[in-house]
């Protein structure tokens, strides 16, 4: 059976989407970033990068295991182990590819900058909440504007583009966004947050959870426990 190594996250919840969308049996792993889990020997021999998710399938390529880390390999693993949500054409799936992208290097950390500067960070600096929110706002644009004549993100059929960037909007509020402002994009979420699927996956280690309480923990996910020699 597969395992995935994971915490409630965005990046986490694209994999848990995944894998729900295509009914393969997993079992769920919880890493619990908020008490140092991510940089526990063992778990850095499947996640060098001491990031969630990882996913390890004793049945990888010509049947042998396979360990992987960062949530956009392993979206694209899902598909091409189970033949779905990628399109098989080229000029289809480099669209796909691109959205795919677009969420790995601009959604995620862009809109994770905007969140950390606006709720996480101890001093409130002007500049960089700015900055952040600013970025976070074109982003918004660039996905209603594509949206406009579309059904998903990378054309008429539901991918693993949408599946990446899902997860992340679900804190717009806390990026400073207004949802009247982006129509179409609004029209796309309530669709996506709509499939039995993804709401499954959003579940998934949701009850372990729990806010942030306190100096140690934001030094673990934010501070000097991060920058440690392992």
């Amino acid at each position: 059976m597969i395992q995935v190594f994971s915490w409630p996250t965005p990046n986490g919840h694209k994999v848990h989407i995944m894998l729900e969308e295509c009914g393969l049996p997993y079992q769920a792993i919880p890493v619990n970033i908020g008490t140092g889990d991510q940089f526990k020997p063992e778990f850095l021999k499947i996640s060098p990068n001491n990031k969630i998710p990882v996913l390890v399938d004793p049945e990888g390529p010509d049947g042998q295991p396979i360990a992987l880390f960062e949530s956009g390999a392993i979206l694209l693993y899902l598909a091409s182990k189970t033949g779905r949500f990628l399109p098989s054409s080229d000029r289809a799936k480099f669209e796909v590819l691109q959205w795919l992208m677009f969420q790995m290097g601009g959604v995620g950390p862009m809109l994770g900058q905007a969140h950390h500067f606006r709720i996480y960070a101890p001093e409130k600096v002007e500049y960089a909440i700015n900055r952040y929110t600013n970025e976070a706002k074109r982003l918004y644009g660039v996905m209603n504007r594509q949206l406009a004549s579309q059904d998903f993100i990378a054309g008429p059929d539901y991918s693993i583009a949408d599946m990446a960037i899902y997860p992340w909007l679900r804190s717009w509020q806390n990026q400073g966004i207004d949802w009247a402002d982006y129509p179409s994009l609004r029209e796309w979420f309530e669709t996506i947050s709509a499939r039995p699927a993804v709401q499954r996956g959003i579940q998934v280690l949701a009850d372990l959870r729990k806010p942030i309480s306190g100096q140690k923990e934001h030094d673990i996910l934010f501070g000097k426990t991060q920058y440690q020699n392992r």
